[in-house]
């Protein structure tokens, strides 16, 4: 095992949201019910460690679609935390305020920046992100940029746990960044990018498989 110093860590974080079928009922909202986060150390070539915040919707609610496609329960994410309170975990307790952070596409990055500014919520993050999907469909030539699931099977690697599950997404995203660092196709810094940037309009879903 290498020996590495927190320079090395990273942050990857995967989120699932409050989502429908068609549409969005006219009075709601998409809003992250999940966040998962998975520290790796590219030094050392591990996944050091998986966490996991339940997020209390407050203008949305969790549809039977959506639980269809997370498993996530109306139940469940009632009993978690606000996201203001959520933001604060991740800045105090994972730094995420200062370590580098990856995601798979831009649509997480997207979604914190439109629920902060809804909910007048502090950015958590600096501004140190890497669109993990866009570093594999380069190192990998592909002129589509896949999903999660068909990212890992392409690199010959194992689905673990539950699709769309925001824990279990960051820990398989992770995976695969390690994958593309072993191989040295892996940025050694990572993109510079700007919180505000315009988000996507979306239905709550994510655009990969």
């Amino acid at each position: 095992m290498k020996r590495t110093g927190n320079e090395h860590l990273v942050n990857v974080v995967d989120v699932e949201a409050t989502c429908w079928a068609g549409p969005p009922p006219s009075d709601e909202v998409s809003e992250i019910i999940e966040i998962g986060l998975t520290v790796v150390d590219l030094g050392a070539g591990e996944r050091l460690a998986r966490n996991r915040i339940l997020v209390r919707p407050g203008r949305s609610t969790v549809s039977e679609f959506c639980t269809e496609l997370t498993g996530l329960t109306r139940r469940e994410v009632d009993q978690g935390v606000g996201f203001a309170e959520a933001c604060r975990l991740l800045a105090a307790e994972h730094r995420a305020g200062s370590r580098p952070w990856i995601s798979w596409g831009d649509y997480d990055r997207h979604q914190f920046t439109r629920q902060c500014r809804a909910t007048r919520t502090p950015y958590p993050f600096g501004r140190r992100h890497t669109n993990a999907k866009a570093v594999f469909t380069a190192a990998y030539g592909l002129r589509r940029r896949p999903g999660m699931a068909t990212a890992l099977e392409i690199a010959g690697l194992p689905l673990e746990g539950r699709h769309h599950r925001g824990e279990d997404d960051a820990w398989n995203i992770a995976a695969l960044v390690l994958h593309l660092s072993e191989q040295g196709l892996w940025p050694t810094t990572a993109a510079s990018v700007t919180p505000s940037c315009p988000p996507a309009r979306t239905r709550g879903v994510k655009s990969w498989g």
